[in-house]
């Protein structure tokens, strides 16, 4: 997963009203919150958003590899009606910049990140100005989790 020395992968949780962002360190071990954008509902805005963001984040020394967006997905595995609205950010994101855009499981990301906030941040407005990032990463945690396990199985 490293392109010419690029390393770090950038996790997207979706979401019409907010976007929340992580970045894995350069050795895709660790994922942590970076931001979370205030979007509308329309995929076109959403799209060039992100288009922005990324564009930043790739003008960086180390730059990014790979985007991974979180796949909605009911509990019992079915796919999630947003799973269509998800598939078309995907796609124009892709179009729209040069790098390869992968799915994972986000199943209860939002209610995990949510439990871990709580622990250190009772108001809940403020909860909520860091849930989506903080979901976001958690669903790239799992995404280089599962990366590492499947290269170190033989």
């Amino acid at each position: 997963m490293e392109y010419d020395g690029i390393v770090r992968v950038l996790g997207i949780d979706l979401g019409e009203k907010r976007v929340g962002l992580a970045m894995s360190d350069h050795s895709r071990t660790l994922a942590t919150p970076l931001k979370t954008l205030q979007v509308g509902g329309d995929v076109v805005a959403i799209v060039d958003a992100l288009r922005r963001e990324i564009a930043e984040l790739s003008g960086q020394e180390d730059g990014l590899a790979l985007i991974v967006i979180g796949w909605p997905r009911h509990l019992d595995g079915t796919e999630h009606a947003r799973a269509a609205w998800t598939r078309s950010v995907a796609k124009r994101l892709a179009d729209a910049v040069d790098l390869p855009v992968l799915f994972q499981d986000e199943r209860l990301t939002s209610h995990e990140a949510d439990e871990r906030l709580a622990v250190r941040e009772r108001n809940w407005r403020r909860r909520k100005q860091k849930l989506d990032a903080a979901a976001a990463a958690i669903m790239l945690q799992d995404f280089l989790d599962a990366r590492k396990n499947s290269e170190a199985e033989p």
